[in-house]
């Protein structure tokens, strides 16, 4: 079964990745991918930086790399594959990135129940005892026994459908 799992991550993990819109922007690339463990990179990029006089790339550019990394790992260590919503991230900063570096997220699923999964990540340029960031963080997913509900296509059309809402009484008055 890993081993059936582990192909099928590594079919899938790519446009987990590539194929997000921010990710894609951002130039996140899929490194590897093992059950519990994702590890993502980001080559610099000029069109990243926050700070024009020392280079350095914008902090919510390696938060949003921590997540994605964390999420690939949360993905990886549910029982089924299924797409995860992320519940909390917390990011600890520890130093600035050098301005031209490839920088590298690899995080681990610590704990995963069956709706939740517990992960902790780090941001370096390759050396793991020099982070930039860390982060720790939780995703959720829906249990595999839980009932579909239809499909999107189905739900899109059911809201577009829907009467408009009534106007209450302090639209009314305005």
């Amino acid at each position: 079964m890993d081993k059936e799992k582990l192909q099928r991550l590594w079919d899938l993990a790519p446009m987990f990745v590539e194929g997000t819109p921010h990710a894609k922007f951002l130039g996140f690339k899929f490194v590897a991918i093992e059950i519990g463990k994702a590890t993502l990179s980001m080559p610099y990029s000029e069109k990243l930086i926050g700070n024009a006089q020392t280079k350095v790339l914008h902090g919510g550019v390696l938060t949003a790399l921590l997540d994605q990394a964390s999420g690939l790992a949360a993905v990886s260590s549910f029982k089924n594959i299924q797409p995860v919503a992320t519940l909390d991230l917390r990011i600890d900063y520890m130093r600035t990135g050098t301005p031209g570096k490839t920088i590298i997220a690899e995080a681990r699923a610590y704990k995963t129940t069956t709706h939740i999964a517990f992960v902790r990540a780090i941001a370096h340029e390759g050396d793991v005892d020099d982070p930039i960031a860390s982060s720790q963080a939780s995703f959720m997913t829906t249990a595999s026994s839980r009932k579909s509900l239809g499909n999107p296509l189905e739900r899109t059309k059911a809201v577009k459908n829907l009467p408009p809402a009534k106007p209450t009484t302090t639209e009314r008055q305005s």
